[in-house]
């Protein structure tokens, strides 16, 4: 699982800085995470296909996180697309791209598929065999929801010496790898258990932003691998959460460490900090696994 963080910041974009998108490799897929002016031009800088984009998740309908969402679909026009694009986001995203291609004259040549949301309660909105995706309700000034993003369980790994010493035929390989016990080719029934490894454990993600402090998330995202939380402003602006409906490092922090995350990576800055090592420091105060986020920086997850 790879976290490609396009843009970090709050509010307006700067020459230097970005308003919040993200890209999630996760089991073959690319997930686009928000979708704020200018980032298209981040996509092609850190050079991640416009074709892999097949799924868009936009958490709330602030013009920082959603503003670079019609420039994407009229490029993907442009570029003769042809494969079905899904966009998650809020009920009321459907209404405003639809406008602005009709108000364009800019009719799309490819499948678009709106999944509106407005459930105040967490949802499973993304299924394959390898991923889910589920909501996190948020505490915003407009209907926010988060996103987490699961992998299933995958395939046990085959110790292949073990599988020739069994004298195991190459053909039941993929019911080894799936946790069947097979006959070897003297007829003899091997353990699956002795010709293979356990599979890696599944890594998850969340992403939360934006909010207020809300621990009513945490049973949502507890124990994930790694989680993004915004943290817009330092212990010195906490005054300005309320109105905002916005958080501070130390609160993201303090849900990290109730929600038992494995990462806390911070983001969505406000552009008013030049510095941003405090961010870091106030958090790392309460949860010792704190990265910041940066506009390109690449997390392994």
């Amino acid at each position: 699982m790879e976290l490609t963080i396009l843009g970090c910041y709050s509010a307006t974009p700067r020459v230097n800085t970005n308003p919040t998108a993200q890209v999630l490799t996760i089991k073959n897929h690319l997930f686009l995470i928000d979708c704020g002016e200018g980032t298209q031009v981040q996509l092609r800088r850190y050079k991640v296909k416009f074709s892999r984009i097949k799924h868009v998740f936009i958490s709330h309908l602030h013009g920082d996180h959603y503003f670079g969402l019609i420039g994407l679909i009229s490029t993907f026009m442009l570029l003769g697309r042809e494969a079905e694009l899904h966009i998650y986001g809020p009920k009321g995203i459907k209404e405003i791209i639809l406008l602005q291609l009709k108000l364009g004259k800019a009719w799309f040549n490819y499948p678009i598929i709106f999944h509106e949301l407005e459930s105040k309660e967490s949802q499973l909105i993304f299924e394959d065999e390898k991923v889910e995706v589920h909501t996190v309700p948020l505490k915003h000034r407009v209907y926010t929801n988060g996103f987490v993003f699961k992998e299933k369980l995958g395939d046990r790994k085959l110790n292949i010496s073990e599988v020739v010493n069994a004298k195991i035929g190459v053909s039941y390989y993929q019911k080894l790898k799936q946790g069947f016990d097979v006959e070897n080719e003297e007829g003899l029934m091997i353990s699956n258990k002795k010709v293979t490894f356990n599979p890696e454990s599944p890594k998850s993600y969340a992403f939360c932003s934006d909010t207020a402090y809300y621990p009513e998330c945490i049973p949502n995202i507890e124990n994930v691998t790694a989680l993004y939380h915004e943290a817009t402003f330092l212990n010195e602006h906490e005054k300005m959460c309320k109105p905002t409906r916005h958080s501070t490092a130390q609160q993201a922090a303090l849900i990290a460490k109730e929600a038992n995350v494995g990462q806390l990576i911070l983001g969505h800055y406000s552009t008013r900090y030049a510095n941003l090592s405090k961010f870091k420091e106030e958090a790392s105060a309460i949860f010792e696994n704190v990265e910041l986020a940066e506009d390109g920086k690449v997390f392994k997850i």
